[in-house]
Order: structure tokens, then sequence, then C-alpha cells
């Protein structure tokens, strides 16, 4: 995979991913419509070392509340978010904050149940109306980049 670089709105923060991702999602969840102010995100799942910041240093802010304890990361200056910190060692990286976002496509919807009900899911791609067993679903390379991480 060539080097993968993406951005937020005002240019301030860059990064690139030095990997493709574990894991592409396209999360439905009312928190994730919430933060993003949209009808679902598309988050790539990668190793944090696998995410390299070439400039600009976001800012973050804890969800400790409702059995939520994720972080948000975004830039100081326009506000675009650019990952999140839901699993210690991983982010999910916003798949529009990325040069060309048309190269990660999701591999599976999460949290239908909750999704727009206007929004039609696309034949042929997983979804589930909530989580999923990774052990049953993930390709086995991206099991193993997961074992790698957690142990």
């Amino acid at each position: 995979m060539t080097k993968a670089e993406g951005g937020c709105a005002c240019g301030a923060v860059r990064y690139a991913l030095r990997a493709k991702p574990i894991i592409v999602h396209a999360c439905h969840c009312t928190d994730c419509q919430r933060i993003t102010g949209t009808a679902f995100v598309l988050n790539a799942w990668i190793e944090r070392d696998q995410v390299e910041l070439l400039s600009g240093e976001p800012v973050s802010f804890r969800f400790t509340d409702g059995g939520r304890n994720s972080c948000v990361y975004f830039c100081s200056k326009c506000g675009t978010y650019v990952w999140t910190d839901y699993r210690p060692g991983f982010w999910f990286v916003r798949v529009g904050t990325l040069d060309d976002p048309k190269q990660f496509k999701p591999d599976m919807h999460i949290f239908t149940r909750s999704k727009q009900p206007w929004l039609t899911l696309p034949e042929g791609v997983p979804a589930f109306e909530e989580y999923y067993d990774r052990d049953q679903v993930w390709p086995v390379e991206s099991l193993a980049r997961f074992a790698a991480v957690v142990g």
C-alpha cells in the first residue's frame, strides 16, 4: 500500500497511514451520528504506530458518561475530528479526512438498529444490529494484527 495521507479541513493537522486499515466500519450508533453531525461515521481501525503525524497536534476530548470511555481527537483550529481512541493501541481514523477517502469502503455496517430509516445499505456488505463477534467476522490477517497489539 502506498501511504494514504489525510488531515483536517484547514490543513493544520496532517497524518499518514503506514499500513492499510485492519478493518473499516460504517458505524450507525447514535453517538457517532451526534459527534459527526450526519447519519454514520466511516472509521478505519488501525494500529496507533501505523499512523504518522506529519504536522500539527490534535487536541482531545474524553467522553466518560453513559458507559463510554472514548477520546476524540480534532484540530484545535478548525475542529475537524481526525480519529478516535476507542481501544488502547489503536486509532479509529475518520475515512472522510483522507485526501482520497474512496480508497477505503466499509467492510461492514455496525449498530444498524439506530441507522437512519431513509438510508439503504448496500447489498453484499455485512450489517449488524449491534456489534459482532470479531473472531467470526474478521479475516485471519486482521485478527493477527489485532492480537499483536493486545497480546
